[in-house]
């Protein structure tokens, strides 16, 4: 056990408890090394996360270790954090962290959060979303270089409808493509909107792309997961770093860099040089907000994709029944 740390982050001391502990093992990467990562990209994190609830994924013995999810502010946390009630959706309750600033998230690092799943709103108008996050979600017979296709398909649809895209990757194996919205519309609507861009793209490419809510008819294709667009949905925050022993981190790129970024490339080693050398590959997303009118004229008409198992069951929905099973009924 190391000796604690007391950084000034924000106008703030907060401790950093046993600073050495190895969180990466590729690198040896610590938990202080982790905090130095999200300060030294402090200003470009701050531009995505701040004023959005989060949930944290705790991994208190490193990436190695085990996990659990915490949407309630633990008890003992110190009565300066900013947070507010969201619900799961179900309609239960939490007490979530809002980062507020540097130093709400360095205390959540320091209780082994490596990455934050964020809401796509801000707690000034929780009932608004102001991003269509699309997710591209590589599945079992899939490769990267697949995800990298339906990129820049996800581009060109949204280039064709006037609308500005910005793409990160997942820190995984997958991309997620970001379109920052004009604060008109709920969840509910944003939904709508991401089921009637992924059908378009199936349509076009269904060779590559599937918008199946159902694994079994997806195949060996690209899923748009329109459902991380539903009330109450979180999604891997730009900027944040995965539990995996290399440390890689969902890094924000400008569009040109698609053909050439492998997944798994920016880490928290390499992401605070390139970003000095570069820039942060979001810095306007914030100044170009985006109508969803074309999106929604395409969904005139259409009817509703599943939701998950977890949701009541909607208005105008089609069955809620895995497809294999629906045909053994009499």
């Amino acid at each position: 056990m190391s000796e604690p740390v007391e950084l000034r982050v924000a106008g703030r001391t907060v401790t950093i408890t046993n600073p050495e502990k190895v969180y990466f093992t590729a690198r040896n990467d610590t938990k202080l090394d982790l905090v130095g990562y999200y300060l030294s990209v402090g200003d470009a994190v701050m531009r995505q996360m701040y004023d959005r609830p989060v949930m944290l994924q705790r991994f208190p013995n490193g990436a190695h270790g085990s996990s659990f999810f915490q949407k309630r502010i633990p008890d003992g946390a110190p009565d300066w954090l900013h947070t507010t009630t969201v619900l799961t959706p179900n309609g239960t309750p939490s007490r979530a962290l809002v980062i507020a600033d540097l130093a709400h998230l360095v205390w959540a690092v320091n209780l082994g959060c490596m990455g934050f799943h964020s809401w796509p709103v801000r707690v000034a108008q929780q009932d608004i979303c102001d991003e269509l996050r699309i997710d591209l979600d590589p599945g079992p017979g899939t490769t990267y270089a697949m995800a990298q296709e339906t990129a820049a398909e996800t581009k060109r649809l949204l280039d064709e409808l006037g609308m500005l895209s910005f793409i990160k990757t997942s820190g995984n194996r997958g991309l997620h493509v970001y379109v920052r919205l004009e604060p008109l519309h709920d969840s509910y609507t944003v939904r709508t909107a991401a089921v009637a861009l992924a059908r378009e793209l199936e349509r076009r490419r269904p060779d590559l792309i599937t918008a199946q809510w159902w694994k079994e008819q997806r195949g060996e294709r690209i899923f748009i997961d329109y459902n991380q667009n539903a009330p109450h949905k979180t999604m891997f925050a730009p900027w944040s770093v995965r539990a995996l022993d290399h440390a890689p981190v969902s890094f924000p790129f400008p569009w040109d860099l698609l053909p050439t970024l492998r997944p798994h490339d920016m880490t928290i080693a390499s992401v605070p040089a390139w970003v000095d050398a570069h820039g942060d590959a979001w810095a306007t997303i914030d100044d170009h907000p985006q109508s969803l009118d074309a999106l929604l004229a395409m969904a005139v008409g259409m009817e509703d994709a599943p939701w998950p198992p977890q949701y009541p069951k909607m208005a105008g929905e089609p069955t809620r029944v895995q497809p294999s099973r629906a045909k053994k009924k009499p």
